[in-house]
Protein backbone atom coordinates (compact mmCIF):
# COMPACT_ATOMS: atom_id res chain seq x y z
CA UNK A 1 0.00 0.00 0.00
CA UNK A 2 1.66 3.00 -1.00
CA UNK A 3 -0.33 6.46 -0.08
CA UNK A 4 0.33 10.19 -0.08
CA UNK A 5 -0.84 12.92 1.49
CA UNK A 6 -3.94 14.60 -0.08
CA UNK A 7 -4.11 18.22 -0.26
CA UNK A 8 -7.32 19.67 0.39
CA UNK A 9 -9.36 21.67 -2.41
CA UNK A 10 -11.18 24.61 -1.33
CA UNK A 11 -14.92 23.88 -1.49
CA UNK A 12 -14.98 20.68 -3.03
CA UNK A 13 -16.13 17.77 -0.83
CA UNK A 14 -14.13 15.27 -3.17
CA UNK A 15 -10.63 15.47 -1.69
CA UNK A 16 -12.90 13.76 1.75
CA UNK A 17 -14.73 11.47 -0.53
CA UNK A 18 -11.70 10.34 -1.47
CA UNK A 19 -10.21 9.81 1.99
CA UNK A 20 -12.75 8.37 3.39
CA UNK A 21 -12.63 5.74 0.01
CA UNK A 22 -9.01 4.90 1.03
CA UNK A 23 -10.25 4.45 4.97
CA UNK A 24 -12.63 2.20 3.85
CA UNK A 25 -10.79 0.08 1.48
CA UNK A 26 -8.06 -0.23 4.29
CA UNK A 27 -10.90 -1.29 6.84
CA UNK A 28 -11.80 -4.00 4.07
CA UNK A 29 -8.46 -5.35 3.69
CA UNK A 30 -7.83 -5.52 7.50
CA UNK A 31 -11.21 -7.31 8.21
CA UNK A 32 -10.04 -9.81 5.57
CA UNK A 33 -7.03 -10.71 7.21
CA UNK A 34 -8.05 -11.43 10.99
CA UNK A 35 -8.64 -15.37 9.92
CA UNK A 36 -4.61 -14.97 8.93
CA UNK A 37 -3.25 -13.46 11.64
CA UNK A 38 -1.82 -16.15 13.78
CA UNK A 39 2.35 -15.69 13.84
CA UNK A 40 2.55 -12.77 16.27
CA UNK A 41 1.14 -12.55 20.04
CA UNK A 42 -1.89 -9.67 19.78
CA UNK A 43 -5.56 -10.92 20.32
CA UNK A 44 -7.31 -9.23 17.29
CA UNK A 45 -10.90 -10.48 18.98
CA UNK A 46 -12.22 -8.14 21.22
CA UNK A 47 -15.56 -6.07 20.91
CA UNK A 48 -15.59 -3.33 22.69
CA UNK A 49 -14.45 -0.78 20.06
CA UNK A 50 -18.49 0.33 19.26
CA UNK A 51 -19.05 0.63 22.86
CA UNK A 52 -15.70 3.25 23.53
CA UNK A 53 -15.67 4.97 19.96
CA UNK A 54 -17.53 8.33 21.43
CA UNK A 55 -14.09 8.45 24.03
CA UNK A 56 -12.01 9.32 20.08
CA UNK A 57 -13.47 12.73 20.00
CA UNK A 58 -11.43 13.46 23.10
CA UNK A 59 -7.80 14.13 23.94
CA UNK A 60 -6.96 12.12 27.21
CA UNK A 61 -3.66 12.44 28.88
CA UNK A 62 -2.14 10.80 31.64
CA UNK A 63 0.80 12.84 32.24
CA UNK A 64 2.52 12.36 35.35
CA UNK A 65 2.28 9.81 38.91
CA UNK A 66 -1.10 8.31 37.92
CA UNK A 67 -1.77 8.35 41.87
CA UNK A 68 -1.83 12.54 41.69
CA UNK A 69 -4.30 14.61 41.42
CA UNK A 70 -4.35 15.78 37.36
CA UNK A 71 -4.22 19.46 37.01
CA UNK A 72 -7.31 19.41 34.07
CA UNK A 73 -10.26 17.28 33.97
CA UNK A 74 -8.98 15.46 30.44
CA UNK A 75 -7.74 12.20 31.75
CA UNK A 76 -8.71 8.61 32.80
CA UNK A 77 -6.04 8.37 36.00
CA UNK A 78 -9.18 6.87 38.07
CA UNK A 79 -9.82 4.25 35.06
CA UNK A 80 -5.82 3.49 35.44
CA UNK A 81 -5.73 2.94 39.12
CA UNK A 82 -8.29 0.46 38.88
CA UNK A 83 -7.13 -1.67 36.58
CA UNK A 84 -3.60 -1.37 38.86
CA UNK A 85 -5.46 -2.31 41.55
CA UNK A 86 -6.18 -5.62 39.61
CA UNK A 87 -3.49 -6.59 38.57
CA UNK A 88 -1.92 -6.04 42.18
CA UNK A 89 -4.59 -8.09 42.99
CA UNK A 90 -3.43 -10.60 40.48
CA UNK A 91 0.03 -10.70 41.59
CA UNK A 92 -0.51 -10.24 45.27
CA UNK A 93 0.51 -7.25 46.68
CA UNK A 94 -1.29 -5.05 48.80
CA UNK A 95 -2.80 -1.68 47.61
CA UNK A 96 -0.63 -0.16 49.75
CA UNK A 97 2.75 -1.56 48.79
CA UNK A 98 2.71 -1.39 45.09
CA UNK A 99 3.04 1.38 42.52
CA UNK A 100 2.21 0.95 38.38
CA UNK A 101 1.08 2.63 35.70
CA UNK A 102 -0.03 1.80 32.16
CA UNK A 103 2.81 1.70 29.85
CA UNK A 104 2.88 2.23 25.52
CA UNK A 105 3.61 -1.54 25.59
CA UNK A 106 6.50 -4.29 27.25
CA UNK A 107 8.99 -2.61 25.90
CA UNK A 108 7.85 0.10 27.82
CA UNK A 109 7.69 -1.87 31.26
CA UNK A 110 11.11 -4.07 30.78
CA UNK A 111 12.84 -0.30 30.06
CA UNK A 112 10.95 1.11 33.39
CA UNK A 113 11.85 -2.44 35.23
CA UNK A 114 15.43 -2.52 34.92
CA UNK A 115 15.73 1.77 35.36
CA UNK A 116 14.28 1.06 39.10
CA UNK A 117 16.79 -1.88 39.60
CA UNK A 118 19.81 0.11 38.26
CA UNK A 119 19.23 3.07 40.25
CA UNK A 120 18.67 1.25 43.42
CA UNK A 121 22.00 -1.07 42.05
CA UNK A 122 23.91 1.45 40.45
CA UNK A 123 26.85 -0.94 39.63
CA UNK A 124 24.59 -3.92 38.89
CA UNK A 125 24.84 -6.09 35.93
CA UNK A 126 21.92 -7.11 34.01
CA UNK A 127 21.70 -10.96 33.47
CA UNK A 128 19.18 -11.75 30.70
CA UNK A 129 18.94 -15.23 28.84
CA UNK A 130 19.56 -14.98 24.73
CA UNK A 131 15.72 -16.02 24.57
CA UNK A 132 14.79 -12.71 26.27
CA UNK A 133 13.13 -10.37 24.28
CA UNK A 134 15.09 -7.64 22.81
CA UNK A 135 14.14 -4.80 24.78
CA UNK A 136 16.14 -5.87 27.85
CA UNK A 137 19.07 -5.69 25.44
CA UNK A 138 17.85 -2.26 24.18
CA UNK A 139 17.44 -0.95 27.72
CA UNK A 140 21.39 -2.20 28.70
CA UNK A 141 22.92 -0.05 25.45
CA UNK A 142 20.44 2.64 26.39
CA UNK A 143 21.34 2.75 29.83
CA UNK A 144 25.19 2.00 29.65
CA UNK A 145 24.91 -0.96 31.61
CA UNK A 146 27.08 -3.73 32.18
CA UNK A 147 25.54 -7.11 31.19
CA UNK A 148 26.09 -10.45 30.69
CA UNK A 149 23.82 -12.49 28.16
CA UNK A 150 22.84 -16.35 29.96
CA UNK A 151 22.63 -19.41 27.41
CA UNK A 152 19.39 -20.85 26.60
CA UNK A 153 18.53 -24.13 27.23
CA UNK A 154 16.38 -25.94 24.20
CA UNK A 155 13.44 -25.07 25.24
CA UNK A 156 14.07 -21.85 25.43
CA UNK A 157 14.42 -21.58 29.22
CA UNK A 158 17.08 -19.30 30.99
CA UNK A 159 20.47 -21.37 31.35
CA UNK A 160 20.42 -22.08 35.42
CA UNK A 161 24.15 -23.61 35.37
CA UNK A 162 25.37 -20.94 33.57
CA UNK A 163 23.56 -18.42 35.14
CA UNK A 164 25.21 -19.95 38.42
CA UNK A 165 28.89 -19.57 37.11
CA UNK A 166 28.14 -15.84 35.96
CA UNK A 167 27.04 -14.93 39.41
CA UNK A 168 29.82 -16.27 40.99
CA UNK A 169 32.00 -14.46 38.91
CA UNK A 170 30.97 -11.34 39.33
CA UNK A 171 29.97 -12.00 42.97
CA UNK A 172 31.57 -8.20 43.52
CA UNK A 173 28.86 -6.56 41.71
CA UNK A 174 24.82 -6.90 42.69
CA UNK A 175 23.02 -8.68 40.03
CA UNK A 176 19.83 -7.19 38.06
CA UNK A 177 18.08 -10.17 36.48
CA UNK A 178 15.60 -10.41 33.77
CA UNK A 179 13.27 -13.25 34.29
CA UNK A 180 11.11 -14.28 31.61
CA UNK A 181 7.49 -15.73 31.96
CA UNK A 182 7.01 -16.61 28.54
CA UNK A 183 10.11 -16.16 26.37
CA UNK A 184 9.57 -14.31 23.00
CA UNK A 185 9.98 -17.39 20.51
CA UNK A 186 9.13 -20.45 22.35
CA UNK A 187 7.23 -19.41 25.02
CA UNK A 188 9.62 -21.09 27.90
CA UNK A 189 8.84 -19.93 31.65
CA UNK A 190 12.21 -19.45 33.95
CA UNK A 191 11.86 -20.62 37.20
CA UNK A 192 11.55 -17.58 39.71
CA UNK A 193 12.58 -20.32 43.12
CA UNK A 194 15.33 -21.96 41.20
CA UNK A 195 17.05 -18.41 40.03
CA UNK A 196 16.31 -17.39 43.89
CA UNK A 197 17.67 -20.18 45.07
CA UNK A 198 20.63 -19.80 43.37
CA UNK A 199 21.46 -16.46 43.56
CA UNK A 200 21.11 -17.32 47.43
CA UNK A 201 23.87 -20.29 47.40
CA UNK A 202 26.48 -17.66 45.15
CA UNK A 203 25.98 -15.46 48.41
CA UNK A 204 24.05 -13.05 47.27
CA UNK A 205 21.45 -11.36 50.32
CA UNK A 206 18.06 -9.77 49.24
CA UNK A 207 19.48 -6.13 48.99
CA UNK A 208 22.43 -7.29 46.56
CA UNK A 209 19.92 -8.67 43.66
CA UNK A 210 16.85 -6.91 41.45
CA UNK A 211 14.69 -9.11 39.75
CA UNK A 212 12.31 -7.82 36.83
CA UNK A 213 9.51 -10.05 35.31
CA UNK A 214 8.68 -10.01 31.51
CA UNK A 215 5.22 -11.42 31.68
CA UNK A 216 4.19 -9.59 28.44
CA UNK A 217 2.55 -12.43 27.08
CA UNK A 218 2.24 -15.10 30.13
CA UNK A 219 1.37 -12.69 32.94
CA UNK A 220 -2.98 -12.66 31.74
CA UNK A 221 -2.61 -16.62 30.71
CA UNK A 222 -0.26 -18.72 33.36
CA UNK A 223 -2.73 -17.17 36.68
CA UNK A 224 -5.21 -18.93 35.07
CA UNK A 225 -3.72 -21.96 34.54
CA UNK A 226 -4.23 -24.81 37.07
CA UNK A 227 -0.73 -25.91 38.03
CA UNK A 228 1.07 -23.51 36.63
CA UNK A 229 3.96 -21.57 37.69
CA UNK A 230 3.08 -18.71 39.92
CA UNK A 231 3.41 -14.91 39.57
CA UNK A 232 3.77 -13.20 42.77
CA UNK A 233 5.23 -10.66 44.73
CA UNK A 234 4.79 -13.09 47.64
CA UNK A 235 8.74 -14.02 46.12
CA UNK A 236 11.55 -11.64 46.17
CA UNK A 237 11.04 -9.47 43.07
CA UNK A 238 11.13 -6.33 42.24
CA UNK A 239 8.30 -5.30 39.29
CA UNK A 240 6.66 -6.65 37.05
CA UNK A 241 5.47 -5.96 33.22
CA UNK A 242 2.45 -6.98 30.84
CA UNK A 243 1.26 -6.10 27.31
CA UNK A 244 -2.34 -5.36 27.82
CA UNK A 245 -2.76 -5.57 23.64
CA UNK A 246 -2.13 -9.01 23.53
CA UNK A 247 -3.99 -11.85 25.17
CA UNK A 248 -6.53 -9.72 26.65
CA UNK A 249 -6.98 -7.55 23.43
CA UNK A 250 -7.13 -3.50 22.71
CA UNK A 251 -6.98 -1.68 19.67
CA UNK A 252 -3.93 0.30 20.91
CA UNK A 253 -0.50 -0.91 22.32
CA UNK A 254 -0.62 -0.44 26.32
CA UNK A 255 0.78 -2.44 28.91
CA UNK A 256 0.83 -2.84 33.08
CA UNK A 257 4.25 -2.33 35.00
CA UNK A 258 4.30 -3.19 38.62
CA UNK A 259 7.31 -2.33 41.19
CA UNK A 260 7.20 -2.27 45.11
CA UNK A 261 6.17 1.17 46.36
CA UNK A 262 9.47 1.92 48.19
CA UNK A 263 11.47 1.37 45.29
CA UNK A 264 9.94 4.38 43.02
CA UNK A 265 11.36 6.69 45.24
CA UNK A 266 14.50 6.31 43.44
CA UNK A 267 13.81 7.51 40.08
CA UNK A 268 11.07 9.75 41.66
CA UNK A 269 11.23 13.73 40.47
CA UNK A 270 8.66 16.79 41.63
CA UNK A 271 7.92 18.64 38.00
CA UNK A 272 6.03 21.94 39.04
CA UNK A 273 4.87 22.26 35.45
CA UNK A 274 2.37 19.37 35.59
CA UNK A 275 1.98 19.55 39.12
CA UNK A 276 2.96 16.02 39.78
CA UNK A 277 6.05 13.48 40.24
CA UNK A 278 7.72 12.56 37.09
CA UNK A 279 8.39 8.56 37.41
CA UNK A 280 6.81 7.32 34.19
CA UNK A 281 9.22 6.59 30.86
CA UNK A 282 6.94 9.08 28.66
CA UNK A 283 5.89 11.84 29.73
CA UNK A 284 2.46 12.21 28.15
CA UNK A 285 0.65 8.89 28.47
CA UNK A 286 -2.14 7.30 26.23
CA UNK A 287 -5.60 8.02 28.14
CA UNK A 288 -8.02 5.77 26.37
CA UNK A 289 -5.75 2.96 27.31
CA UNK A 290 -7.06 2.90 30.62
CA UNK A 291 -10.41 2.53 30.22
CA UNK A 292 -10.08 0.04 26.95
CA UNK A 293 -8.19 -2.37 29.43
CA UNK A 294 -11.02 -1.48 32.56
CA UNK A 295 -13.57 -2.28 30.29
CA UNK A 296 -12.00 -5.60 28.67
CA UNK A 297 -11.43 -6.72 32.20
CA UNK A 298 -14.97 -5.71 33.48
CA UNK A 299 -15.99 -7.68 30.78
CA UNK A 300 -14.31 -10.74 30.81
CA UNK A 301 -13.18 -11.27 34.52
CA UNK A 302 -11.61 -14.12 36.15
CA UNK A 303 -13.94 -16.42 34.74
CA UNK A 304 -13.82 -15.06 31.10
CA UNK A 305 -9.90 -14.96 31.31
CA UNK A 306 -9.58 -18.67 32.28
CA UNK A 307 -11.97 -19.68 29.76
CA UNK A 308 -9.74 -18.10 27.31
CA UNK A 309 -6.55 -19.54 28.66
CA UNK A 310 -7.85 -22.90 28.54
CA UNK A 311 -9.07 -22.66 25.24
CA UNK A 312 -5.33 -21.00 23.94
CA UNK A 313 -4.42 -24.41 26.43
CA UNK A 314 -6.09 -26.90 24.26
CA UNK A 315 -5.88 -25.73 20.53
CA UNK A 316 -2.14 -24.70 20.57
CA UNK A 317 -1.88 -29.08 21.75
CA UNK A 318 -4.32 -29.59 19.07
CA UNK A 319 -2.12 -27.94 16.57
CA UNK A 320 1.01 -29.34 17.47
CA UNK A 321 -0.56 -33.11 17.51
CA UNK A 322 -1.56 -32.26 14.14
CA UNK A 323 1.98 -31.45 13.05
CA UNK A 324 3.10 -34.16 14.96
CA UNK A 325 1.00 -37.02 13.05
CA UNK A 326 1.95 -35.40 9.82
CA UNK A 327 5.28 -36.29 10.05
CA UNK A 328 6.25 -32.12 10.71
CA UNK A 329 8.93 -31.15 13.40
CA UNK A 330 7.43 -29.09 16.43
CA UNK A 331 7.62 -28.34 19.94
CA UNK A 332 5.56 -26.74 22.83
CA UNK A 333 6.62 -26.04 26.00
CA UNK A 334 4.24 -26.73 29.10
CA UNK A 335 1.65 -24.39 29.88
CA UNK A 336 2.25 -22.63 26.60
CA UNK A 337 0.52 -21.12 23.57
CA UNK A 338 3.39 -20.98 21.34
CA UNK A 339 3.89 -23.84 18.77
CA UNK A 340 7.37 -23.83 17.31
CA UNK A 341 7.95 -25.62 14.11
CA UNK A 342 9.86 -26.04 10.74
CA UNK A 343 9.68 -23.21 9.00
CA UNK A 344 7.46 -23.10 5.87
CA UNK A 345 10.10 -23.11 2.07
CA UNK A 346 7.80 -20.40 0.83
CA UNK A 347 8.01 -16.72 1.63
CA UNK A 348 4.34 -16.46 0.18
CA UNK A 349 3.38 -18.43 2.55
CA UNK A 350 4.79 -17.20 5.44
CA UNK A 351 3.53 -13.25 3.93
CA UNK A 352 0.39 -15.25 4.15
CA UNK A 353 -0.26 -16.06 7.01
CA UNK A 354 1.98 -13.83 8.53
CA UNK A 355 4.07 -16.39 10.30
CA UNK A 356 7.07 -14.58 12.58
CA UNK A 357 10.44 -16.75 11.23
CA UNK A 358 13.91 -17.06 12.63
CA UNK A 359 16.48 -19.48 11.78
CA UNK A 360 15.22 -23.07 10.36
CA UNK A 361 12.11 -22.20 12.88
CA UNK A 362 8.34 -20.96 12.74
CA UNK A 363 5.94 -20.17 15.38
CA UNK A 364 2.34 -19.89 15.76
CA UNK A 365 1.03 -18.07 18.79
CA UNK A 366 -2.70 -19.24 19.62
CA UNK A 367 -4.65 -16.78 20.89
CA UNK A 368 -8.33 -16.40 22.07
CA UNK A 369 -9.14 -15.70 18.29
CA UNK A 370 -7.61 -18.96 17.10
CA UNK A 371 -10.46 -20.82 16.92
CA UNK A 372 -9.62 -24.62 15.75
CA UNK A 373 -11.28 -23.97 12.00
CA UNK A 374 -8.66 -21.45 11.94
CA UNK A 375 -5.81 -24.07 12.97
CA UNK A 376 -7.62 -26.34 10.33
CA UNK A 377 -7.46 -23.88 7.30
CA UNK A 378 -4.27 -23.18 8.55
CA UNK A 379 -3.03 -27.10 8.17
CA UNK A 380 -4.87 -27.82 5.27
CA UNK A 381 -2.57 -24.91 3.71
CA UNK A 382 0.28 -26.07 4.98
CA UNK A 383 -0.15 -29.91 3.81
CA UNK A 384 -0.61 -29.34 0.28
CA UNK A 385 1.85 -26.30 0.00
CA UNK A 386 4.64 -28.87 1.69
CA UNK A 387 4.06 -31.44 -1.03
CA UNK A 388 5.70 -29.16 -3.47
CA UNK A 389 8.02 -28.02 -1.30
CA UNK A 390 9.06 -31.86 0.08
CA UNK A 391 9.94 -32.36 -4.07
CA UNK A 392 12.65 -29.99 -3.56
CA UNK A 393 14.42 -29.91 0.09
CA UNK A 394 14.20 -32.47 2.58
CA UNK A 395 13.35 -31.34 6.15
CA UNK A 396 15.87 -29.26 8.10
CA UNK A 397 17.07 -30.67 11.74
CA UNK A 398 16.07 -29.16 14.24
CA UNK A 399 16.74 -30.90 17.36
CA UNK A 400 19.39 -28.18 18.45
CA UNK A 401 16.47 -25.56 18.43
CA UNK A 402 13.66 -27.31 19.75
CA UNK A 403 15.39 -31.16 21.38
CA UNK A 404 15.70 -34.11 19.29
CA UNK A 405 12.51 -35.26 20.71
CA UNK A 406 10.51 -32.68 18.49
CA UNK A 407 12.84 -33.21 15.64
CA UNK A 408 10.78 -35.27 13.13
CA UNK A 409 13.75 -35.15 10.33
CA UNK A 410 14.78 -38.45 8.34
CA UNK A 411 17.84 -38.41 10.76
CA UNK A 412 15.43 -38.76 14.03
CA UNK A 413 12.43 -39.82 13.00
CA UNK A 414 14.10 -43.03 11.95
CA UNK A 415 15.53 -43.25 15.27
CA UNK A 416 12.08 -42.52 17.15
Amino acid sequence: MCLNLIEPHVKDKASSEELNMILTQYVDTLSQRVKYHIGYPINLYYEHHAALAPLLQFHLNNFGDPFTQHPTDFHSKDYEVAVLDWFAQLWEIDKDEYWGYITSGGTEGNLHGLLVGRELLPDGIIYASTDSHYSIFKAARMYRMELETINSLVNGEIDYEDLRSKLLVNKNKPAIININFGTTYKGAIDDVDMILQILENCGYSNDRFYIHCDAALYGLIVPFINHAKIITFKKSIGSISVSGHKFLGCSMPCGVQITRKTYITTISRKVEYIASIDNTISGSRNGLAPIFLWYSLSMKGHVGLQQDAKMCYENARYLKDRLHKAGISAMLNEFSNIVVFERPCDDKFIRRWQLSCTRDMAHVVVMPGTTKEIIDNFFKDLMQEREKWCGITLAPCLSDDIGSQNCLCSYHNMHH
